[in-house]
């Protein structure tokens, strides 16, 4: 067995949640009607492959999936949490250098998000905290552990997709941050 195999059986070992979980939980809140189509099908399987296996129960799922769903830069702007993380070493560098890679446009992949961290922490001379919780801010909606890092990723393959609550892709959230910020 090779090394990516043992690491997805390993995976599928931890993971509690399937993409019926997925699919459960967005119809519940209404962001995706009762029949999903295969594209959304993939996507869920998808969303339960990289968040299933950061979270312990079903609610902790849902507020993540909230995450792809519901975006209101306003909105970020009123909670404390946001301020204190704008407020830290070079944080506002690292959403306007953000800003400038994601304006390049592209569905922001894997390997698109490798890209931009590489880029930012070469221009910027920052690791951590300092790099990654404005950017989580930004794309996610929120500040936190590398669990956002996945939730970013769903971000434009959900936005393409016709689900009942509309997605903000990820070019969309930091544009939105930005008029926000200032």
């Amino acid at each position: 067995m090779s090394v990516e195999e043992t690491a997805n059986a390993n995976a599928v070992a931890v993971n509690p949640f399937t993409a019926a979980d997925v699919a459960a939980i967005l119809r519940e809140r209404v962001w995706a009607s009762s029949e999903l189509s295969a594209e959304q099908q993939a996507w869920c399987e998808r969303a339960a492959s990289l968040l299933g296996p950061h979270v312990t129960d079903r609610a902790r799922l849902a507020d993540l999936l909230a995450l792809v769903f519901h975006y209101d830069a306003a909105e970020l702007m009123g909670k404390v949490d946001t301020h204190v993380v704008i407020s830290r070493y070079a944080a506002r560098d690292v959403v306007r250098r953000l800003a400038l890679l994601l304006l390049d446009g592209g569905a922001f992949t894997s390997d698109r998000f490798k890209e931009v961290v590489s880029a930012l922490k070469q221009d910027l001379d920052l690791r951590g905290r300092e790099l990654f919780h404005p950017i989580r801010l930004a794309l996610a909606g929120q500040a936190g552990e590398g669990e956002l890092d996945r939730v970013i990723l769903l971000v434009d393959e959900a936005a393409v997709l016709p689900f009942e609550a509309p997605v903000k892709a990820v070019r969309q959230r930091i544009l939105e941050f930005c008029a926000a910020l200032d």
